[in-house]
């Protein structure tokens, strides 16, 4: 498997490209959330016709709702988050609540890479380990934001030019996510990014799920199913150790709809390092066309399809989750949300038999994840 990446550009279009942004902001009504670093933050409302919303602020690239119906047409939401950017800059929530995550999402192996010969340190944030792009990742700026809603498919773009060196990172990096909501009760996510060096790059959506919605119990009875038949087990530090292990006779077989508590409790070693699941899943057929990942809650009715072209998916129970974080509909308990992070593997750039993580100079880094809500 490899990276989505097109042909080189020519050396103005990516100067051109490096330029800053100054975006207007108009139809989605953008609701002020205040200002940090100069520049002002808003939450944005995207809405289709048949009564789905999702809002999302411009901070950090942050989804921080999702309404839709359930099996008695009622509209709920289930994502986990906050209604204000104090909620999001508390130090207490160190979860990454909806946010988009760079410029690597998950884990980097003591902070340490090697690229084109040169050795990369990145700020260690998870012990002496990087997590989710440092210490001030993708998560923690204030994006640039356009309004490019079309007709039946409201849209928000943000960029973020992340410059060279940034949290040690090589390159002067472009980087532009685009939210789209169909009529199709569809939220269409495309990430792309160009760089004029040499550099690694996972971006990633971190947003916490619950479809029976935010503290409404676990989302152990929640049936899940990933289409992988193969993850990557790490160890102690939650590093992947480079196997790529089958999940046939193992708690991590999910290739059909089952109970996410099932085997959660299992006397597994990978399950007891991690205090539940947060292990990366290595997708069978990657693309748009084909369900990555579905979830069902009997509960409420609701149902949600994930699509992605990207090679693997981080499956998350929410360990962290301890009834210390209050967000919106109330505490967020052990276990009571599940994150689905599509991604390239953790720790790529230190592993070469795995998809490689690499974006260099001029070329164009695409990817599109979808999340599809119905009720069953």
């Amino acid at each position: 498997m490899t990276r989505n990446l097109r042909r080189a550009l020519p050396l103005t279009t990516l100067l051109i490209s490096l330029s800053p942004f100054c975006w207007s902001q108009s139809s989605l009504h953008p609701e002020s959330w205040g200002k940090l670093d100069g520049k002002d933050v808003s939450l944005y409302t995207l809405k289709n016709s048949s009564g789905m919303e999702v809002k999302i602020t411009n901070y950090g690239g942050t989804i921080t709702y999702i309404s839709v119906p359930d099996r008695q047409k009622k509209f709920g939401n289930v994502a986990l988050g906050f209604d204000s950017l104090a909620g999001y800059r508390d130090k207490v929530n160190t979860g990454y609540f909806g946010a988009t995550i760079g410029r690597y999402a998950n884990r980097i192996g003591h902070g340490t890479f090697t690229l084109d010969g040169h050795a990369y340190h990145i700020p260690t944030n998870e012990g002496v380990n990087t997590l989710h792009g440092g210490t001030k990742g993708f998560d923690k700026v204030v994006w640039d934001a356009k309004d490019v809603s079309k007709a039946h498919a409201p849209a928000l773009e943000l960029h973020y030019l992340s410059p060279d060196g940034e949290q040690g990172f090589p390159g002067n990096l472009n980087a532009t996510v685009r939210f789209m909501l169909t009529e199709k009760n569809e939220l269409r996510i495309d990430y792309r990014a160009t760089t004029d060096k040499d550099t690694v790059l996972n971006l990633t959506n971190h947003s916490y799920f619950n479809l029976s919605g935010p503290a409404s119990g676990t989302i152990l009875d929640d049936q899940l199913m990933i289409a992988a038949d193969k993850y990557t087990p790490v160890d102690k530090g939650l590093i992947p150790t480079g196997a790529l292990d089958a999940v046939a006779g193992t708690p991590f077989d999910f290739q059909k709809l089952t109970a996410i508590g099932s085997r959660i409790k299992d006397n597994n070693s990978q399950l007891k390092i991690a205090n539940g699941y947060d292990q990366n899943f290595v997708l069978t057929h990657p693309g748009l066309s084909t369900v990555a990942v579905k979830v069902v809650d009997p509960k409420s009715g609701r149902v949600m399809e994930l699509f992605t072209d990207q090679p693997g998916v981080q499956f998350y129970t929410g360990n962290f989750l301890n009834g210390t974080v209050h967000g919106v509909g109330g505490t967020y308990n052990f276990r009571s949300a599940l994150a689905l992070e599509t991604q390239h593997f953790p720790d790529s750039p230190n592993h070469s038999n795995f998809p490689s993580a690499e974006l260099k100079a001029g070329q164009e880094f695409h990817s599109t994840t979808i999340y599809h809500f119905s009720t069953e």
